[in-house]
């Protein structure tokens, strides 16, 4: 269904070249032809695109008042685009989601961290959750995590990555272990895994990390 006005250029007096409906359309398909998105994030991306309009015909002379009308009545217009990305297939919010969990995880983000990423590109919260689940084919929540903050503890060199390995009991007393078993806390805690996570990653001997990263990479 067409909104009135919808399919009408956002008119100006100036002569600066007007912004309709055809050319925000035309942007959101080449956007999407390089870009896999959301409907929340195509419709930021449309009104970045009339922002930028409304800043150069300002800049061009067109009258404030002219401008901020016509950019008002473009904003309806991008709802309606994505709305109809959407029925096409071109956006699928859930397609969207399992494909970067799924990346996410093996970069070693956490499920904290995997959940507030969906969120911020506005997709919905069941859509993240069954996401997840779907991440890691297999592996339970648990497994999913604790092979997340693997990978993470591979990339910073914690615990069984450490180089050289040296296991926390063999000196567990002294001050330099204590304080780089702390750091190593630290560093999975603002990724947001838990701290029962953390310590069990922080505890693993480097045979049976290395086959949790092998078990991950079978299921990649």
């Amino acid at each position: 269904m067409t909104h009135s006005g919808s399919s009408s250029p956002a008119h100006i007096s100036s002569g600066f070249p007007q912004l309709d409906r055809r050319v925000l359309r035309e942007a959101a398909l080449a956007h999407l032809a390089r870009f896999g998105t959301t409907r929340h994030g195509l419709e930021q991306v449309l009104l970045r695109r009339i922002a930028r309009w409304e800043k150069q015909a300002l800049k061009a002379g067109a009258d404030t008042e002219e401008v901020a009308e016509a950019a008002q009545a473009l904003r309806p217009v991008v709802a309606e685009i994505a709305e109809e990305m959407v029925r096409l297939g071109a956006v699928d919010d859930a397609s969207f989601a399992t494909a970067r969990a799924r990346r996410l995880v093996r970069s070693g983000r956490s499920g904290r961290a995997v959940q507030a990423h969906l969120a911020a590109r506005g997709v919905e919260a069941d859509l993240r959750d069954a996401a997840l689940q779907d991440a890691v084919e297999g592996f339970s929540p648990a497994q999913r995590e604790l092979c997340a903050a693997l990978v993470l503890a591979r990339k910073r060199r914690l615990g069984p990555f450490a180089s050289p390995y040296v296991a926390d009991d063999e000196d567990a007393d002294t001050e330099q272990a204590l304080a780089r078993r702390h750091k190593a806390l630290g560093v999975l805690a603002r990724a947001g895994y838990a701290r029962d996570v953390a310590e069990q990653v922080l505890d693993m001997p480097p045979a049976e990390a290395e086959d949790w990263m092998q078990r991950l990479r079978a299921e990649s």
